[in-house]
């Protein structure tokens, strides 16, 4: 099993999570993060962390982010790997919460 980063990261992009992980299995996005399925150990710690509760194990993803989880397998495989913590995105506390951001997502990290 792995975590899975959802879409209230959009837009924000704490690195809390990424601070605490044991195995540095996140990889980032322009406006995004991602965790690396078959790196994860399953460890929990990142989950807690996420000031925008933007982190679900894979079973218990909430059925509209079910997506989510392929998502992140691919974009981890494309995206450079983050090892430590960064300040958020400077409008995050504008977009945390705000529905229907996958809209918003840049794939492409140039």
């Amino acid at each position: 099993m792995t975590f899975v980063v959802g879409e209230n990261c959009i837009n924000c992009k704490h690195t809390d999570c990424v601070e605490v992980c044991p195995v540095d299995c996140f990889y980032e996005g322009p406006n995004f993060l991602v965790i690396h399925p078959d790196e994860c150990i399953d460890c929990a710690l990142c989950e807690p962390e996420c000031p925008v509760d933007a982190i679900f194990a894979e079973d218990e993803l909430p059925d509209d982010q079910k997506d989510f989880l392929e998502l992140n397998a691919d974009l981890a495989e494309k995206w450079p790997n983050i090892t430590q913590m960064k300040p958020p995105l400077d409008d995050a506390e504008k977009w945390n919460g705000v529905a229907g951001k996958i809209e918003h997502l840049i794939k492409d990290p140039d």
